[in-house]
């Protein structure tokens, strides 16, 4: 297994202000593999790793973590609920999970975008071999105005070796991929890869400038409509990482951590050490504003 580069970041908020970097393993457990509670067996770690990447370990699995993975040091685990949708009871069963309240904006966001842009909405999906190349063309240029490049550096990658998997994934119909079009403008993107019968939630964008239509809220809404009518998925996974996005469409959602496991040199203790420090300095800071009731403001301002 080869080694990834991978920024061990220090976050204020979503926005990182610091990072080091070390060259990892990532070992990912797929939506099946927390739901069943299967074990992963790691890959050799490389001479020249300095550890491991775990992401979207199931909580209850960080009890054995110095057992499965000797002679080396943890970093605190970053917990989250990792949403997913399971879509078996279909799209009708799905929309009444919402309430009253809940659909009704949601079609009135639909509603509204469509306003914009003439009355009707512009959704167009990219699935077949011969139309990804179309979709990277229109979306690369959009993901460098997202927020999620901007700050999170998760906008869709551009490099070759990316293409080619998407188009690999294309061939083989394991692909599913929109845009949505103000006033024949891309606004936003989602791309989702697919791991058997499970949708993958790889990549949403949308430009900042569109952001009072919640062009991400509606183009997510239409893409479900069509994949759920698909009958062919089972889950719809929100994959690490929690979000008022995922808690929002998710019907169901699993308690996971990210967690680094590195060699126990000098610096790698110095690291996880000070990373362990910040962290509890920002949640400590975090539970003051929420106190003093402007926590908010702050996370809006963070964003920029």
């Amino acid at each position: 297994m080869q080694t990834v580069p991978t920024d061990i970041r220090f976050l204020l908020g979503d926005r990182p202000v610091l990072r080091a970097q070390r060259a990892l393993v990532p070992v990912g457990y797929g939506l099946n593999a927390v739901l069943s509670g299967a074990r992963l067996t790691p890959p050799l770690l490389p001479r020249d790793a300095d550890g491991y990447r775990l992401q979207s370990l199931p909580v209850a699995a960080l009890e054995t973590i110095a057992k499965d993975f000797p002679g080396l040091i943890a970093s605190s685990p970053q917990t989250y609920a990792r949403h997913y949708i399971d879509m078996r009871p279909g799209f009708d069963a799905y929309m009444a999970q919402f309430s009253s309240k809940t659909r009704a904006t949601l079609k009135r966001k639909m509603r509204k975008l469509a306003e914009a842009n003439g009355g009707a909405l512009d959704i167009r999906s990219y699935h077949a071999p011969d139309q990804v190349a179309a979709f990277f063309d229109l979306a690369l240029p959009l993901a460098t105005r997202t927020y999620q490049a901007r700050l999170l550096d998760a906008g869709l990658p551009e490099t070759p070796a990316f293409r080619s998997e998407a188009a690999a994934l294309a061939a083989a119909d394991r692909l599913r991929a929109y845009i949505l079009f103000v006033d024949s403008a891309p606004v936003a993107y989602l791309y989702l890869p697919v791991a058997g019968d499970v949708l993958v939630y790889a990549y949403l964008g949308y430009d900042q400038a569109h952001a009072a239509l919640s062009p991400g809220t509606v183009l997510q809404m239409h893409a479900l409509e069509a994949l759920f009518a698909e009958q062919r998925f089972a889950y719809f996974d929100f994959t690490e990482g929690d979000g008022a996005h995922k808690a929002l469409f998710g019907t169901h959602y699993a308690h996971c951590a990210t967690v680094f496991l590195l060699k126990p040199t000098l610096a790698n203790r110095l690291l996880l050490a000070s990373n362990r420090r910040f962290n509890a300095g920002v949640e400590a800071t975090g539970a003051w504003l929420d106190k003093v009731g402007v926590k908010a403001k702050v996370k809006k301002l963070l964003r920029g």
